[in-house]
């Protein structure tokens, strides 16, 4: 079955499972491409999606630029676990409640097991 996603709108975008079509709006400079990071954080395997939310945060839309930090929130709910590429991008959000990053650190924190956090995640990076 062919999709058409709505990239103006972001209609369905939350629903996007395609990794390559995720690229290929990337390419031609679509809107909502925040939106659409969220999609493939709940519908694709984590080492898939990780290269595209990496590539999301660092987008020139603050608000989209949310939402990929939001889809990295829900690649840590949903797989118990990030990628050393995404602790990189929360990293490099820096620390703090003011951080764009915190929400997803939030997640990251309450849903990947203690243990498996890199040291400087796990030292108290929201103070």
């Amino acid at each position: 079955m062919t999709r058409s996603w709505d990239w103006v709108t972001g209609e369905g975008l939350l629903g996007l499972d395609d990794p390559a079509e995720w690229d290929a709006a990337f390419e031609r400079g679509e809107r909502n491409l925040g939106t659409a990071a969220i999609g493939l954080a709940f519908n694709c395997p984590l080492q898939e999606a990780s290269p595209r939310l990496v590539r999301a945060t660092q987008l020139p839309d603050t608000a989209q630029r949310g939402f990929a930090f939001t889809a990295v929130g829900t690649a840590a709910r949903l797989n118990g676990a990030l990628t050393p590429e995404l602790y990189e991008v929360l990293r490099a959000a820096g620390p703090g409640r003011k951080s764009i990053a915190v929400n997803a650190v939030d997640d990251t924190l309450t849903f990947v097991p203690f243990r498996d956090l890199p040291p400087w995640l796990s030292g108290g990076w929201c103070t």
